[in-house]
């Protein structure tokens, strides 16, 4: 239960960085409904968060440490990036314009996730 939660918190999350920031887009395809496709970079975002990330951060420890943290800005961005890589393969999902697009992009995915995560209860474990 608390990974549906996790997926639909990233979902909306994903959702309002693309509303919010003019260089994130949902890319619906031929298939027509947006909230799959929101639910599928969700899926996809959370895969990556849950097994490429903490590989990264440990890679860049020191950076993490030297930075006092602001590298972990970076680093979801980077999640960002690849995520929209990996759904632009397949015609359907995210589509970000550079770097800095993401950097927002990924500042608001992680207020949204903040904010969600400290309003529902499931979501906490």
């Amino acid at each position: 239960m608390s990974f549906l939660v996790r997926l639909a918190i990233n979902a909306i999350a994903i959702w309002l960085a693309s509303e919010w920031v003019a260089g994130i887009a949902i890319a619906t395809g031929d298939n027509g409904n947006p909230v799959l496709v929101v639910l599928f970079v969700a899926l996809v975002f959370t895969v990556v968060n849950a097994f490429v990330k903490p590989i990264v951060q440990l890679l860049s420890l020191p950076l993490l440490i030297l930075t006092l943290g602001l590298f972990t800005l970076v680093i979801n961005a980077l999640m960002l990036l690849l995520t929209a890589w990996i759904t632009e393969t397949t015609g359907i999902g995210i589509t970000v314009d550079g770097f800095w697009t993401a950097v927002w992009g990924a500042l608001i995915i992680s207020i949204v996730n903040f904010v969600l995560s400290a309003v529902i209860p499931s979501a906490k474990r």
